[in-house]
Formats: C-alpha cells, sequence, structure tokens
C-alpha cells in the first residue's frame, strides 16, 4: 500500500509546485507579450494575449528614449552600497548580540525589534529635513545610507540566529589555537556563517532595490533616480506608454533574478540555520 502511495504523493506535490510556479510567473508573461505588442492591439476590445505580429524594437526604444541604463546603474549602485553597509555593521552586532553578556542587551534587542514597526513613510519628513541638513537630498549615497539604515535591524536580527546556532566550541577552540575574537570570526565564524550571510545579503539587497518611496522624495535629478522613480517617465496626466513600462520593469528584474542564480545554493540553508540552537 505505501509503495502505490509515494508515486501519488510526488506526483501531486509535482502538480501542485507546477501550478504554483504558473501563477507566480503568469505576471512575467502577460508583461513580456504586452511589450512586444503594438499601440493597436494594446488597446483592441477582445485582443487575444499573445500579439500577432512580435514587435521587439519596444525593448530598443526604451533605451533610446530613456536613462534606462543609468537608472538601473543608480539602483545597482544603491542596492549594493546598502547591501555592503548593512552586513558590514550587522555582523559585529549580531555576533556581540549572540556571544557576549552585557547591560542592556535586552533594551537593545527591543530596540531593534521595535525600530522596525517605524515606516519610511511616517518618518519621511524627519528624514528630508535630516538630509537636507548634511547636504544629502540629490545624493546617492544618502539614498545608500538611508537603506541600510533601515535594514541594520533586520540584517542584525537575521544574522544573530546565524550565529547562536553555531556552536560557542568552535570559537573556543580557535581561541585556543592563538586567535583573538575578531580573528576568530572573520576566519572560524564568518565561513560557517555565511549561508545565513548570504541570505540576508539578497534580502536587504531586493528591499533596497525596490524602494521607491524615499528616492521619489529626496531624488530630483534625472541622472541620479533609480529605476523604480525613472521608470515613471513612461506615464503622465495623459499618457501611459504601456509597452515601454512593461520592458523597463523586464529588465529591471534581471538583476535580482542574477543574483538568485548565484547564490540560491546558499538560500535554503541559511533561512533554516538560525532554528537550532548550537
Amino acid at each position: 500500500m505505501r509503495t502505490r502511495k509515494n508515486p501519488l504523493t510526488r506526483v501531486a506535490l509535482y502538480l501542485f509546485v507546477f501550478v504554483v510556479c504558473i501563477i507566480i510567473l503568469y505576471p512575467y508573461f502577460v508583461m513580456f507579450t504586452t511589450a512586444a505588442k503594438s499601440n493597436d492591439e494594446m488597446y483592441a476590445v477582445g485582443g487575444s494575449l499573445l500579439p500577432s505580429v512580435w514587435h521587439w524594437s519596444t525593448f530598443v526604444e526604451i533605451w533610446q528614449e530613456a536613462a534606462v541604463f543609468q537608472y538601473l546603474m543608480n539602483s545597482l549602485i544603491v542596492a549594493v552600497g546598502a547591501t555592503f553597509l548593512a552586513i558590514l555593521c550587522g555582523i559585529p552586532a549580531a555576533y556581540a548580540l549572540s556571544r557576549m553578556r552585557f547591560k542592556g542587551k535586552g533594551i537593545f534587542m527591543g530596540a531593534v525589534i521595535m525600530s522596525q514597526m517605524f515606516s519610511p513613510v511616517v518618518l519621511l519628513v524627519g528624514i528630508y529635513r535630516l538630509m537636507t541638513d548634511m547636504g544629502l537630498t540629490n545624493s546617492l549615497v544618502g539614498l545608500i545610507l538611508l537603506n541600510a539604515a533601515f535594514n541594520q535591524a533586520f540584517a542584525i536580527w537575521l544574522l544573530r540566529g546565524t550565529f547562536t546556532s553555531i556552536s560557542s566550541e568552535m570559537e573556543q577552540a580557535a581561541k585556543i589555537d592563538g586567535c583573538g575574537t575578531v580573528r576568530a570570526l572573520i576566519r572560524v565564524l564568518l565561513p560557517v556563517a555565511a549561508p545565513g550571510i548570504v541570505t540576508t545579503l539578497i534580502f536587504v539587497f531586493i528591499n533596497a532595490w525596490n524602494e521607491y518611496t524615499i528616492a521619489l522624495t529626496l531624488i530630483s535629478s534625472d541622472t541620479l533616480k533609480p529605476i523604480t522613480v525613472g521608470i515613471n517617465v513612461f506615464y503622465g496626466f495623459n499618457f501611459i506608454k504601456w509597452q515601454h513600462l512593461f520592458a523597463t520593469s523586464i529588465f529591471a528584474t534581471i538583476p535580482v533574478i542574477i543574483l538568485f542564480l548565484c547564490i540560491e545554493k546558499h538560500l535554503v540553508s541559511g533561512l533554516t540555520s538560525g532554528g537550532v540552537k548550537g
């Protein structure tokens, strides 16, 4: 009876995964086919999902009509910079919370959690005044600092779980061999914590890549807009260039897809690394 059940269960599981994939990928398929349609087909009543004639020129026109490449590069700079800064500050903070005992540790951990309660929209006025006083209202550096700050609490909390799951005996053995705290962290703990670091990296990168409100408020120069704000050039008060909008959106997803493909082997182990306490 058991041998008959397993194949059916496996088929049902594969079928469920296939259906979920179709649901997830369908909007991207619609975006792709819409980007390749002509204006007549775009606004035709009762039109088909697939274009009768594929207009590949749309994917070329977006690079000519707007600074899409510049928008993508700005987003890449902000996302990479914010991710690097959040990880750089998050690793020592998470290590201290998981390994050290000090006064106010519980208060600090509570403050880290409470900082996630505040949305950037609620703090927008204060953020704008602060960036104005610092001269960072129209700067990618300002976006990097703000994105790193708003993702810092998440990075610390996730990395703390990763370090907690690593046995302290490894660190003690490294110290017996002559390593100091910093050296043991760099040479012993970081390689073991790599899956958790990679998981934190990809979530912070996606959050910084998709950020819109702060960038819309702070950036006024066309040459400094990230893709989330720069894509607004394709629609206005009395027009919407749907084909260009969807084509640009497809290109905007490519960096995130590439990042997933590069580090997906570490993603699952990183998500579960904080679930077991060493």
